[in-house]
């Protein structure tokens, strides 16, 4: 059965490191995620209005819980700069016990948005 503390990772791309870093304080200080890693030098190579097109970006690495998905998508619905920003969450299958412990502490369930 899940609970609103099981862990969860969402992959989410901006579009360079000061997006990426705006985006990331926002939802920590917020008690939306624990974590934010941002991993520059991304290329992305997508399918937008037709066309094949490539982009450099920033991949953002969110650790968060499932209690706190739908705030965290609501609030990069409302702060990220693309039409259509990449949110997909990914349930982790194992997680270290120190680790999840001090994540479902950091992550203020409920008072995200």
């Amino acid at each position: 059965m899940e609970s609103s503390a099981d862990p969860r990772v969402v992959l989410m791309t901006a579009p360079d490191d000061e997006v990426a870093e705006r985006l990331a304080r926002s939802f920590v200080s917020r008690g939306l995620a624990a974590c934010v890693n941002r991993v520059p030098g991304v290329t992305s190579t997508y399918r937008w209005k037709g066309e094949v097109t490539e982009d450099a970006e920033v991949l953002l690495l969110i650790k968060t819980t499932a209690g706190q998905l739908g705030a965290l998508e609501m609030a990069v619905q409302a702060e990220h700069p693309y039409d259509v920003p990449e949110f997909v969450a990914l349930e982790p299958a194992s997680v270290g016990a120190p680790y999840l412990a001090w994540l479902q502490s950091s992550v203020q369930e409920g008072e995200g948005e």
